[in-house]
Parts: structure tokens; C-alpha cells; sequence
């Protein structure tokens, strides 16, 4: 079922609802109006979630989440921004938040919750080109496949070199908005994960040893930039105004550059090669149990918030392998809400229960799982297990099939002609839908009234 509800409308709608509440910056991500607020009612949230085009609503810390789907998120948040700035009788009293999503906001909001949520920022801006670039690397190379002899055709090898920018330039991508999100100077910190990947590095040899650009990866990245972050700040604090423009930047760049190369970049090379050791060892060895594990605990994951930190492993991974053998396990999560799903649409009688299934089916598929997540199987509570023991079966199969994705940011059907291997990866999906409608209607539910 397909909401043809203009963004503007959506947006007018949305603000109706809440331009009582004190609201504070308006962002966007790929699927999801991201308000910071305080926390409504739940009168205020079951009103947002009648409004037509709103796949659901969700509290995590003090964001209000209101899910779109993609390419109306961003719609609608450029008409919010434009209300909201033109809106002048604006109450700014804040409701009084409902005890239940106070706990909720408190819970989340915690010093490394708020970590997570920032370091998956720095990669939310990339998405777009991570799944161009890897959608056509992967179609490139199912189309090799089938006829190798493309490959010497001048304008396939160009199509080949498009799909590969977004990688080439990740880390210099990665730390200019890691020093947006850090609080640095977002040249400055772009121009550290320059250096860091220089390739007239190799040709210096410190202490014995030769440098080697790129060590340590979007790892190293990450810490180079949070370190200039705070030297940035403590600098400014005792420069003369007069001189800040200039000394500040300069002595920024010259203390992290050095720690970065003589600390920092190693350390973030140890911890980049335990990650990939770690992720790749438990896919070799732990085979299917290992990919049924992993996909089956990935929903309460994103439940606590912890699946933030997911992204710049995937991002590392693909940089250092080529392909990211995690998102197709935990792609599988998204998989059995759709099996959950069905096995409750077939067996409620609540007429309004059925139409926002059908409603959330066609985007759950294309792996966006929110709604299902939020208005079916989690408040139905054992649908939401049904849906983690689905996603098991299709973990174990992707994980048995060492399927490799070479973009992020997408999942469900789409995610197929991105990988190395389509055909395992859609068997996976098949399986978590098949096992995730069994083990639901076994399961059964109390069904609404």
C-alpha cells in the first residue's frame, strides 16, 4: 500500500502536532525526521503516528524519531525547517513528558549511547554514495560474471573505477564530518586523514621503522579526529583572539599530525586489525552458528542503541576486504520482522492492525524495518521473538555462505545485487521470512482489540 500524502503535508501535519513542544535542532537520516524535543505524550506520539506517510514513532534520549522512509525523510525535514523557522507565535512551553518515555529518554541517554549515536553521524552523510557506489560494483560484477569477456570494454573498467570512489576518498569523507561531529575544524581534521594516508609516507622512516600510508583505517580516523578536537579547543582557550585564526589551526595541525603518526595511527591500526581478525574469524570458524547468533540478537541491539557502532566496522571492513561479511547476516534481522509480520497479519482480526502491516510489508522488504519494529512485532512483544529466530536461520545461511557486501547503509531485497553473492544471500532472506512466519504463529500473541 503506497502513501501518496505530499512531504509538505506530512511536514505541516507533523508540526501541528508538536509546535507546543520546546523543539530544538531538526535533522535528518536516510529514513527518519530526527527532532530534538522533549519527551511527548503518548496522546502526542499516537497522534503522530495517524498522520498519512508516517511509517511509525519512536523516543531515543531526547530525539523524537518520526519514520518516513527513504527520500521522504529528507523532504519532509527541509519543509519542517521552513515552518518551523517562519512559525512566530511559537509556545515553547514543553508538555509534560509521559513517565513511561521519560525512562526510555533517560536510559539512552548515556555517555556511551550518546558516543555511538555520534560516531554513527560522522557516516549517516555517506550513505547515499556507499550504496551508489557499491550497488554498481556489484551489478558490475554479477554482469562479469556472466560474461567475463565485459571486462575489456573501456567503459566498463570506467563504470568499474566510478563504483570505487566513494572507498577511494572514505577516510578523507569520514574525517571532515568527524570533525563536525568532534567539534574541530572539519578541514583540519579532512586534512589529518589526508596525511594519514599519504603516499609519500612510505618514504619516511622514523625510529627504525618505515611508515605505512593508511594504517589503521576509519578506526584511525575517528581517533585522530576526537584528539584534535580536544587539542583544538584547549588551544583556543589560550590564544589572543587576535591570533586565533591563524595560530590556532597551525598548531592543531601540527600536534595532532605528529601524534597521529607517532601514536595515534598505530593504535588505530591495532585496534582496526583486531576488529577485522575478529569479525572475519567468527564468520570462518563460527560458520552457521556464529551467523545464526549474530542476526538473532541483532534486533535487541538496535533496541539499546548499541548497533550504532556497527557502521564504521562495516565501513573498515570494506575498506581493508573489499566486502563486509556482517551487514548480510545482520541483514537477516530485517528479514524475519517480514516473515513475523505476515504471520500476524494472517492471524489478527484487528482491522487496523492489518492495514499498517500492509502498509509497512512493501518498505520492510526493501529493508527499511522500523515500522514493523514499532508499530507490529515489538509491541506485540513474542512476534518480536518470532522475527529474532527468523533472522537466525538467515543468518546461519549468509554466514555459511560467507556472503560479502560491498556497500552499507541498505538491506532486505536491494541489498541482493550488491553482494558477491546474490543467489546465497537471497536463499538467507527466503529462509528468515519462511522460519519467521513459523515461529511467530507458533508462538501466537495476544491479538488487540
Amino acid at each position: 500500500m503506497v502513501n501518496n500524502t505530499s512531504p509538505d503535508k506530512i511536514a505541516q501535519e507533523i508540526f501541528d502536532e508538536i509546535k507546543s513542544e520546546d523543539i530544538g535542532d531538526v535533522t535528518n537520516c536516510m529514513t527518519r525526521l530526527r527532532l530534538k524535543i522533549n519527551s511527548p505524550s503518548e496522546e502526542k506520539i499516537a497522534a503522530l503516528k495517524k498522520i498519512g506517510g508516517v511509517l511509525g514513532v519512536n523516543v531515543s534520549g531526547d530525539e523524537l524519531q518520526i519514520i518516513l522512509g527513504p527520500g521522504r525523510a529528507a523532504a519532509v525535514a527541509k519543509t519542517f525547517i521552513s515552518i518551523k523557522n517562519s512559525d512566530t507565535g511559537k509556545n515553547a512551553s514543553p508538555f509534560d513528558g509521559d513517565a513511561l518515555h521519560q525512562k526510555i529518554r533517560e536510559q539512552n541517554n548515556t555517555p556511551i549511547k550518546n558516543l555511538f549515536r555520534k560516531i554513527a553521524s560522522v557516516f549517516l552523510p555517506l550513505i547515499p554514495a556507499f550504496i551508489a557506489c557499491g550497488l554498481l560494483t556489484g551489478l558490475l560484477n554479477i554482469a562479469l560474471k556472466i560474461n567475463p569477456a565485459l571486462g575489456s570494454f573501456p567503459i566498463v573498467r570506467l563504470l568499474g573505477v566510478i563504483g570505487n570512489t566513494a572507498f577511494y576518498c572514505l577516510n578523507i569523507m569520514a574525517g571532515w564530518n568527524a570533525g563536525k561531529e568532534f567539534g574541530a575544524a572539519p578541514a583540519l581534521t579532512a586534512s589529518l586523514a589526508a596525511l594519514m594516508q599519504h603516499p609519500s609516507l612510505s618514504s619516511v622512516t622514523l625510529l627504525g621503522s618505515t611508515l605505512t600510508p593508511g594504517r589503521g583505517g576509519i578506526i584511525a580516523v575517528l581517533i585522530v579526529a576526537a584528539f584534535a578536537s580536544f587539542i583544538e579547543r584547549k588551544i583556543r582557550r589560550i590564544i589572543p583572539e587576535t591570533f586565533d585564526l591563524f595560530v590556532t589551526p597551525l598548531l592543531t595541525l601540527i600536534i595532532s599530525g605528529l601524534a597521529a603518526i607517532l601514536v595515534l595511527q598505530p593504535i588505530g591500526g591495532m585496534a582496526s586489525d583486531l576488529i577485522f581478525h575478529v569479525a572475519t574469524a567468527a564468520v570462518e570458524t563460527g560458520g552457521a552458528i556464529a551467523g545464526a547468533l549474530m542476526a538473532g540478537f541483532f534486533l535487541p541491539c538496535v533496541m539499546l542503541g548499541i548497533h550504532q557502532l556497527i557502521t564504521p566496522i562495516h565501513a573498515e571492513l570494506i575498506a581493508r576486504d573489499g566486502v563486509t561479511v556482517l551487514l548480510p547476516i545482520l541483514a537477516m534481522a530485517g528479514a524475519g520482522q517480514v516473515g513475523a509480520s505476515f504471520a500476524v497479519y494472517f492471524r489478527t482480526k484487528n482491522k487496523s492492525l492489518k492495514k499498517t502491516i500492509l502498509s509497512a510489508l512493501p518498505v520492510g522488504m526493501m529493508g527499511v524495518g522500523e515500522p514493523l519494529i514499532y508499530g507490529v512485532t515489538l509491541p506485540l512483544l513474542r512476534p518480536f521473538i518470532g522475527a529474532c529466530i527468523g533472522a537466525s536461520f538467515g543468518g546461519a545461511i549468509a554466514a555459511s555462505g560467507k556472503v560479502g557486501a560491498m556497500t552499507l547503509g541498505i538491506s532486505g531485497l536491494p541489498l541482493a545485487a550488491a553482494t558477491d553473492n546474490p543467489v546465497i544471500y537471497l536463499a538467507g532472506v527466503a529462509a528468515s521470512y519462511v522460519a519467521g512466519f513459523i515461529a511467530t504463529w507458533l508462538l501466537g500473541f495476544d491479538d488487540p482489540e
